[in-house]
């Protein structure tokens, strides 16, 4: 996915997760588990300095950003983390795409909208898409 819009694993990207380690069963994490597990991808963002936070599914997202919100009114708009208040980007996790591929069509307009963000970073232009 990533690749289709010009970035890297190798070059342009960075991926961690909100656990270090996967829950038994692969179940939604529990809060404390995210509790123990945050300050550690907080300080992996402060040292990474990332110019956009692509936050992939229900998981990170609602962590990231605090919230109960549903994905879908996450979705299509530029957020900001931490301290750096560096852009944040909603989209679906890739196994929901493999069971919903309807929704893969919006998953590649969030996409879209993420490359045109990452675009802008530094040029004061990030609003809403339309």
């Amino acid at each position: 996915m990533l690749k289709a819009i010009g970035l890297s694993r190798e070059t342009n990207v960075f991926i961690a997760n909100v656990l270090k380690s996967r829950p038994p069963g692969n179940r939604d994490p529990k809060p404390e588990e995210v509790a123990a597990c945050l300050p550690y991808l907080v300080r992996q963002i402060a040292l990474m300095r990332p110019r956009l936070i692509l936050a992939v599914g229900r998981i990170a997202a609602q962590n990231l950003l605090a919230t109960d919100m549903s994905l879908g009114r996450l979705r299509g708009k530029v957020h900001h983390f931490g301290e750096l208040n560096t852009p944040l980007i909603v989209t679906y996790h890739p196994a929901y795409l493999l069971r919903t591929p309807g929704d893969k069509r919006k998953a590649w307009e969030d996409l879209k909208f993420a490359r045109d963000v990452f675009r802008q970073v530094g040029l004061g232009n990030l609003g809403h898409r339309t």
